[in-house]
């Protein structure tokens, strides 16, 4: 599906779990609408975003936040675009937010579709897809985030060299990650032995997702890209 079409498809799962406690209500009334995108459809970059060139890197589905959080008080000179629509996950954030006075966190709380449209070109330099739902169903595949069109926008959007951070702990979608990367001649996958794929890196900290996996018995995985150089894609 491309995503012209997808714009008018509904997010799939759930908008929204138990009621919230009474801070974070307040936090999604008084602060989420301070942190959100600009209106309108002017493309978004770091400027638009924060005032500044600041790198920008993007997470996609952040679920509860704790990863978007933790790589937002480590590297507070880089601006960060979140985007999550179960509006529980997106409290649990902005409670990091105001906790740790994340100033460099942007929120979309909705689905991504629209905010790749608007995004500049060339305008990310990494971008975090971590545990998305792996609708195992063949006819749910559709569904799958991590598609050939979600992936040729991105070689769109990232810069050169920014690398393309993805997790599952189904082996079935992480076969269907590395196919679809492997076709798009804009991505080079970074391991060069097991443990590269098999094992977190240390800037990359764990979220509730790996450790229910881990729990279940299951292992996930850590797949790296980077996006090439456009001279050299075109030279290819």
């Amino acid at each position: 599906m491309a995503l012209e079409q997808a714009r008018e498809r509904h997010v799939h799962g759930r908008r929204r779990g138990k009621r919230l406690t009474a801070r974070r209500q307040r936090l999604v009334d008084e602060l989420l609408p301070s942190l959100v995108l600009p209106a309108g459809g002017a493309s978004l970059d770091a400027l638009a975003l924060f005032g500044d060139s600041r790198p920008l890197w993007l997470e996609i589905g952040f679920g509860g936040g704790e990863h978007l959080a933790w790589q937002a008080r480590h590297h507070r000179d880089i601006g960060f675009l979140g985007a999550e629509p179960f509006i529980n996950g997106v409290a649990s954030l902005l409670a990091a937010v105001e906790d740790d006075d994340l100033v460099n966190v942007r929120i979309e709380a909705d689905n991504i579709v629209p905010v790749l449209e608007r995004l500049a070109p060339a305008s990310l330099a990494r971008v975090f897809v971590l545990f998305p739902d792996p609708w195992p169903k063949a006819r749910h595949h559709k569904r799958r985030i991590v598609n050939a069109d979600f992936v040729a926008r991105l070689a769109e959007v990232m810069a050169d060299g920014a690398e393309l951070r993805l997790a599952t702990d189904d082996m079935a979608y992480a076969r269907w990650m590395m196919t679809v990367l492997g076709a798009n001649a804009c991505f080079r996958w970074t391991a060069r032995r097991p443990a590269d794929w098999r094992q977190r890196p240390a800037d990359w900290p764990e979220t509730r997702y790996e450790a229910k996996a881990r729990g279940a018995g299951r292992c996930p995985v850590f797949l790296r890209f980077v996006r090439r150089e456009r001279a050299l894609t075109a030279e290819g």
